[in-house]
């Protein structure tokens, strides 16, 4: 069903279709890794160190004995759609499919840092997986390193998730068993699989992925350009049907279906374009808004003439961002949330 954009390590996407469930089917949902999949055994643990009052050393059942929480969530990778810049850039070639939603039981990490204690001090939580390996691109790493990303506190406390069962079931491994992070509203980046350790700073993290990768260029008033580490994912709409390519038949009623979703508040309008951006219709939600998770629509077409046409579909959020009509570059290969043309080939209907 996932389709193979990268192996050793695997790097899996889902067909972007046809949303059928507010959920992604069983075995639908999209796997990303940097480095190949640890093995971690019976002797897993949690450690919870640096600006804490008492640090911990915690087993599984240890963590899922502070409370267990489900949570729908939409979570996409940073780099999902990266197939569709110009001119080509490397990376994992994402197309639509690097998005999915599911849900998942845990603990809050906020129970978590309440049992450990935090310091006046604190100001980020470091999340820490047992993958590591050497990165080559974009820069080569100083070496073998885990993969680590830290959280600013405020989000930490907020609605992160450490969690151990998807859609009802215990991860898998390649879905980072037993246990990984799930940062509602923020891309995927975040969400660190098989996680190992929290470390507490009081000054900001520069790791690697924090600065290096995943991260983009941004200019504050008179000051040059600094690195920003990526975090929110940006207002965004798919189209699912039909898809890049398709032979739509004309004088017959289908209709358009996609998805859409933002990283802060929710999905407000969906427009949608039949005539490559000259007009504008609004598409019908098939779900309600909620945050952090897609919100699936639908927009009744009948093709009338026969030749090759450019779907486009528009999101707007609460918070009134708009979808851009271009990459931001700023932004180098991820944050891929522009309008994306869809084309499609009207063909002479049936008589």
């Amino acid at each position: 069903m996932l389709i193979t954009r990268q192996s050793d390590p695997d790097n899996l996407e889902a067909p972007f279709g046809p949303l059928t469930e507010r959920r992604s089917p069983p075995g639908g949902h999209y796997v990303r890794s940097h480095f190949p999949v640890p093995v971690l055994d019976a002797d897993f643990t949690l450690r919870v160190t640096g600006e804490v009052g008492r640090p911990l050393t915690l087993g599984l059942a240890e963590v899922q004995a502070l409370g267990a929480e489900t949570r729908t969530v939409t979570m996409e990778c940073a780099g999902n759609g990266r197939v569709y810049l110009s001119p080509k850039v490397s990376g994992v070639q994402w197309a639509l499919g690097a998005v999915g939603t599911a849900d998942w039981t845990g603990v809050p990490l906020r129970a978590v840092l309440e049992l450990a204690g935090l310091r006046p001090g604190a100001l980020e939580v470091v999340l820490t997986g047992a993958d590591r390996g050497v990165m080559t691109e974009p820069v080569r790493s100083p070496g073998e390193a885990p993969y680590a990303r830290s959280l600013p506190l405020d989000k930490a406390l907020e609605d992160t998730l450490l969690a151990y069962a998807m859609n009802g079931r215990p991860l898998t491994p390649a879905h980072g068993a037993p246990l990984r992070a799930v940062v509602p509203g923020w891309y995927g980046m975040a969400a660190v699989k098989w996680l190992t350790g929290l470390h507490v700073t009081s000054t900001p993290y520069q790791g690697y992925f924090q600065t290096v990768d995943y991260a983009r260029w941004e200019t504050r008033a008179d000051l040059p350009p600094e690195r920003v580490p990526l975090s929110a994912m940006q207002v965004k709409s798919q189209i699912a049907h039909p898809a890049p390519h398709a032979q739509v038949p004309a004088g017959q009623p289908g209709e358009i279906t996609g998805a859409a979703w933002t990283g802060e508040g929710t999905v407000t309008r969906v427009d949608v374009s039949t005539d490559g951006g000259q007009s504008w219709q609004a598409a019908a939600f098939l779900d309600p808004a909620e945050p952090g998770v897609w919100r699936r629509w639908t927009l009744p077409w009948t093709p009338r003439r026969p030749g090759p046409v450019t779907l486009l579909s528009r999101a707007t959020d609460s918070a009134g961002h708009t979808q851009p009509a271009a990459h931001d570059p700023r932004n180098g290969t991820y944050v891929v949330h522009h309008v994306l043309p869809v084309p499609v080939h009207v063909q002479e209907g049936a008589s």
